[in-house]
């Protein structure tokens, strides 16, 4: 069984390795001998390549045995509500995110959060990760945990390597803007999305349309539709 899903753990390897060692280590020196656009063209390059490579290595890996049954009321109830958050906190998180747009950092010490960032201060990253596990939770299989909990490690470490990253960059102001916008997930202020929630409801709904046309099971609110 390991020995299966041995490439798909190499896989993930390799695409969280990547991502790392080019927004950190080698950022600045690829930045000076590539130019920001060339850099961000490789780096663009790298990254597709190792997903594409994690999507073909998943499809061959195993598909079980399911530690319970993902597909029952409970789990499926649990899935989808997470992966209708994570949609929402990811239609957040293009707006007036200062870790999208770092040129909004000066003065960043005396703003208030708003929105989504009464929530999370990393927004996007815990969409990913919400997306991950919900996906995890409806596919409970080895195969799922080596992906989707791979993806939620990643996007968990990665926002805590952001805080890091700004903290030296921007020292008070990242500093101050932290300690108001919290960093794991105020459930509290979710209501505080507002109109994310209206854009999540459509995208969502075409998502998971696109997740049964395609791969053939009903997500979402699809599979009261199924036959």
């Amino acid at each position: 069984m390991i020995e299966s899903h041995l490439p798909l753990a190499l896989a993930m390897l390799f695409f969280a390795g990547s991502h790392w060692v080019l927004s950190h280590p080698l950022r600045k020196p690829a930045v000076k001998a590539l130019g920001l656009n060339g850099f961000l063209a490789v780096y663009s390059i790298i990254a597709l390549v190792a997903l594409i490579l994690v999507l073909i290595m998943h499809d061959r890996a195993p598909d079980g045995p399911m530690l319970w049954n993902g597909y029952a009321v409970l789990p499926w109830l649990a899935g989808s509500l997470l992966s209708f958050t994570a949609t929402a906190l990811l239609l957040a998180s293009f707006s007036r995110n200062p870790a999208l747009a770092p040129r909004n950092m000066n003065g960043l010490s005396t703003a208030l959060p708003q929105g989504v960032f009464r929530v999370t201060r990393h927004p996007m990253m815990f969409a990913i990760a919400l997306w991950g596990i919900s996906h995890l939770i409806v596919a409970p299989s080895l195969r799922s945990l080596l992906l989707n909990g791979g993806l939620a490690l990643m996007a968990v470490g990665g926002a805590r390597t952001q805080d890091a990253k700004f903290q030296a960059l921007y020292d008070k102001e990242w500093r101050i803007w932290s300690r108001r916008s919290p960093f794991w997930p105020d459930l509290r202020n979710l209501g505080k999305l507002g109109w994310a929630w209206g854009g999540a409801l459509i995208l969502w709904g075409l998502i998971t349309a696109l997740h049964w046309l395609l791969a053939g099971i009903p997500a979402g609110p699809w599979r009261f539709f199924e036959s």
